[in-house]
């Protein structure tokens, strides 16, 4: 493979995934403000009975630290960090349209009025401070951490890093984000320990969950771009 068809191939790999980055994290900005109910087990009153009650918004979260894991390991700790602060822009300024979606006046025949609109897409200034604070400290740490397990590995035991990084850039996220929230009057402190334990445990099980995932799209990059193990390409 010659060098600039070998470099086409990283450019469009990168891009690729930084969408799919940016995407996901605009999403999660967008439908937030809905919550689901869950039990794994059933409904009932036995012992093992667990209902998790989050907002969806933690949906497509998860995916956002599975794709930077795949950017430091195909890219390296520089390029994960420029997806994290092109994702950070990009859902700054999608805020920014939605507010000022928010002040145009509906017309009549609108089928979504003024109302209905900031019902759905209204948000507090500390919750969307409180939830980009949190993503860029968790994010950071996600990727330092990563890339400390691959030197500590010498780039052996994908999963070591893929899941140390990520449980404990969640734990970081889910702690940042409750206490900004708590302290600042938006949900009670009696809920930041229920809250705190319901959240991690479904991060931390997502996390778990994608690293057959994280083999398989690493092992699909470095052949796509034809990398040793271990080894980054270069953009």
């Amino acid at each position: 493979m010659s060098n600039q068809s070998s470099g086409n191939r990283a450019l469009q790999l990168y891009l690729l995934l930084a969408a799919l980055f940016i995407a996901a994290l605009v999403a999660c900005n967008l439908i937030f403000r809905k919550f689901f109910v869950w039990s794994p087990f059933g409904d009932g009153e036995a012992w093992y009975q667990f209902t998790l009650e989050q907002s969806v918004g933690i949906l497509p979260y998860p995916i956002t630290f599975l794709i930077t894991d795949l950017i430091s390991e195909l890219y390296g700790q520089r390029n994960a960090n420029r997806v994290v602060m092109s994702g950070l822009v990009a859902s700054v300024f999608v805020l920014l349209i939605v507010y000022v979606s928010g002040n145009a006046m509906a017309a009549d025949w609108s089928p979504v009025n003024d109302s209905q609109f900031a019902h759905v897409f209204g948000q507090t200034g500390i919750a969307v401070a409180a939830s980009m604070i949190a993503y860029l400290v968790a994010q950071l740490i996600d990727i330092r951490v990563f890339h400390f397990w691959k030197r500590v590995t010498n780039g052996k035991m994908l999963w070591v890093r893929n899941n140390f990084s990520t449980l404990t850039s969640q734990m970081a996220d889910t702690s940042v984000v409750l206490l900004m929230l708590c302290a600042f009057g938006e949900i009670a402190w009696q809920q930041f320990f229920s809250l705190f334990v319901a959240g991690y445990l479904f991060k931390a099980a997502i996390a778990l969950a994608d690293t057959p995932f994280f083999y398989l799209g690493t092992y699909w990059g470095q052949r796509w771009l034809g990398l040793k193990p271990g080894e980054e390409a270069k953009l």
